[in-house]
């Protein structure tokens, strides 16, 4: 009698070993000293020591995922650059808190483990985590017939961080007459690709598109940019950064006020920045408003940033040519967001 595996139901534990064993070097390659224990271990392993250092330290946590932007990339059997995704994601949520990534923890789950895919995936996470200086500590991939379809995988991330308490960043400072700078997004990042799918079925996302300047499918995949870099540069050279909205789900209309003190709004002006031809591909194909556009997508301004209108010049100087006078901070009579017209 033939018995029963663990492969009968689904789960090939060999196909997950020669998973790891494919990423284990780039996974390696984000390690400092740091790490004590990572990949392989129970659990990974953090040398906290470097708080010491800090005066009154912090820790900023967040959790999140790509959404549906993994059936684009199972659409194109691009598994490199989503990884980069989850990265600059969880990266940019505790950035608007002021803080600065420690380590990021990944979970992978497939209907059915393609070794290849995998590593594909956990190494552009690895790059990702590299870039920003943040040691990848481990993870989890699993194996999930029943639960996703053929070819269907999920995507999470979880990132820990360090910030001074004196040095956190939440908004309560921000008054009227604050200027509002618009860091450009990379694309969609990872939010309002379920109507960006609907809006955009059936197009060939593997077409060149003249208006995109490359393909639909890859214009979709552009990654979630971080923001570590160009806000290093700001706090570098005393530039006073009272607030950040991250601009993710809920876009424009609904970020800002998370970080908005009581009596205070965001006016912000459409037309002071370019809205890159993605977004307005996407809102002809669906014949979509503009409030609804605001609403769900970033439609080109991945981070807002208010500063005192004093240092708006100096700041824009230090961020380069994507970055906008975008709005305001005014007194509220109204909606938290005041979406006008330049």
């Amino acid at each position: 009698m033939t018995k029963t595996t663990y492969r009968d139901a689904g789960v090939d534990i060999e196909a997950g070993n020669r998973a790891v064993d494919l990423m284990k070097r780039a996974v390696q390659s984000t390690y400092g000293k740091e790490v004590l224990a990572g990949i392989g271990a129970f659990g990974g392993l953090y040398d906290g020591a470097a708080l010491k250092a800090m005066a009154a330290p912090v820790l900023v946590a967040s959790t999140d995922g790509v959404g549906t932007k993994t059936k684009i990339a199972a659409a194109l059997g691009r598994y490199d650059t989503i990884g980069h995704d989850i990265v600059g994601h969880c990266v940019n949520d505790i950035l608007v808190q002021g803080a600065r990534p420690l380590f990021f923890l990944d979970y992978v789950a497939f209907n059915r483990i393609i070794p290849e895919r995998v590593a594909a995936i956990v190494t552009g996470i690895a790059e990702a985590c590299k870039s920003v200086g943040c040691a990848l500590l481990g993870g989890e991939t699993a194996e999930m017939p029943g639960v996703y379809a053929e070819g269907e995988f999920d995507l999470v991330g979880t990132i820990i961080g360090a910030v001074e308490r004196g040095r956190i960043i939440d908004g309560a400072s921000i008054k009227a007459g604050d200027a509002i700078i618009g860091l450009a997004s990379s694309g969609l990042h990872t939010n309002g690709f379920s109507l960006a799918r609907k809006v955009l079925a059936g197009r060939d996302l593997g077409a060149p598109d003249a208006e995109l300047g490359t393909s639909l499918g890859e214009a979709l995949l552009a990654p979630h940019r971080p923001y570590l870099a160009e806000l290093e540069r700001l706090w570098a050279a005393g530039v006073t950064v009272k607030g950040m909205a991250h601009i993710t789900g809920g876009g424009l209309i609904e970020n800002p006020p998370r970080i908005l003190p009581p009596g205070i709004a965001a006016r912000i002006r459409r037309g002071s920045w370019p809205m890159p031809p993605l977004f307005q591909l996407i809102q002809r194909a669906g014949d979509i408003a503009p409030d609804e556009m605001a609403r769900v997508f970033n439609v080109g301004l991945g981070m807002l940033l208010f500063v005192p209108a004093g240092e708006a010049q100096k700041a824009l100087g230090l961020l380069g040519a994507e970055a906008w006078i975008v709005g305001e901070a005014v007194p509220r009579n109204g909606e938290p967001v005041e979406m006008v017209q330049a």
